[in-house]
């Protein structure tokens, strides 16, 4: 059994995300959930004591290592480091300690992080571009190779562009790469991410063919910020808390934001659906366990997350980053698995992917 990544915040893996946007969907992503989880999101109400508890293979809050299977200064990076600080801040966890596996829609750190076996003290960051990943490169592992932990926090992306660039709504944009669709290039995360489907989406309500999208996926927010400020890409999608700093320096324009309402402390800017163009796709972060750890393994994890998001740190971490709490656990976490997968399998369908 190959051995977990080295402690600390250290990288591995491939060194950025694989486009493989012309592989087919694959249908193999139904999460399974293992009895322990079942069991811990019975417990209900987790508190410091709880995590404190050690079990027969020794208290997991001593050592944790978070794997964010994206590279640095991502969305999966920043929502892995937010945690590791909330833990640390709060003293749930002793030594958490982040470690980056880029690559893929984060295919490639959940390759790696379905051979951990049992591998208790090991959990990695997932969400809506595992989910695109798993499809669009057809992995051969999926969700019901790991074990269901929480899902945590949601957020909205944002269209951006150059803050000189002359569009200042959803229909200049459509407008415009409607004349020469092929010249607009668009930049996000890894292929399959939320970014990326937002854009697509964004297409098809615009009549845009989807193979006339031309789109650079980068590891992260930062790269996809680099190329549109650098003048190499025309257009981004991207998490708002990724850019949020950008904005209001004034470097880049914020056109639309894929909410159902206008976010927080941004009210001059109008959400795409206000516009004319129904985008709400929401970019969920949460957690996996290793496959193969027990109940009381999956119990203990559980009480350090809960104990984590009921934190006045974490608290603090929703507000900074824009970020909205959707906690889920146990059955319920599995089913919306499986129903966004199908919402997205469904959309990649649709656009040729």
């Amino acid at each position: 059994m190959p051995k977990a990544p080295p402690p600390g915040d250290v990288s591995a893996g491939t060194p950025a995300d694989s486009p493989a946007g012309s592989s087919h969907p694959s249908r193999r992503m139904f999460g399974r959930i293992a009895y322990g989880v079942i069991a811990a999101a019975a417990i209900g109400t987790a508190t410091t004591y709880s995590v404190r508890a050690a079990s027969a293979k020794g208290d997991l809050s001593s050592n944790l290592t978070l794997i964010a299977p994206a590279g640095a200064g991502g969305g999966w990076d920043g929502f892995a480091r937010e945690t590791q600080q909330s833990m640390r801040v709060e003293a749930l966890a002793n030594n958490a300690q982040v470690v980056n596996i880029p690559g893929a829609g984060g295919t490639i750190g959940l390759g790696s992080f379905s051979t951990m076996h049992s591998q208790a003290d090991t959990i990695l960051a997932t969400g809506t571009a595992m989910v695109g990943g798993i499809a669009l490169n057809k992995s051969p592992v999926g969700f019901d190779d790991t074990t269901l932990l929480a899902r945590v926090a949601e957020d909205y992306d944002v269209l951006i562009a150059p803050a000189d660039a002359p569009y200042d709504t959803v229909d200049d944009v459509i407008a415009a790469w409607k004349k020469k669709p092929k010249d607009f290039v668009w930049t996000g995360g890894s292929a399959g991410s939320v970014d990326h489907l937002t854009i697509a989406q964004l297409a098809l309500l615009g009549k845009i063919p989807a193979s006339d999208i031309t789109y650079i996926p980068k590891s992260g927010g930062g790269e996809a910020i680099q190329t549109l400020l650098s003048g190499t890409t025309d257009f981004a999608s991207c998490g708002f808390n990724e850019v949020s700093d950008q904005i209001e320096a004034g470097r880049v324009k914020a056109i639309g934001v894929a909410a159902p309402e206008r976010v927080q402390g941004f009210d001059d800017v109008a959400t795409m659906s206000e516009q004319g163009y129904k985008i709400t796709l929401t970019n969920w972060r949460g957690w996996l366990g290793a496959p193969g750890i027990t109940g009381d393994e999956s119990s203990q994890l559980l009480d350090i997350l809960q104990a984590t998001r009921d934190s006045a740190a974490w608290k603090d971490a929703l507000e900074r980053n824009k970020w909205t709490d959707v906690w889920q656990t146990g059955e319920e976490f599995a089913e919306f698995v499986k129903e966004d997968t199908s919402r997205v399998e469904k959309l990649l369908k649709e656009l040729g992917l």
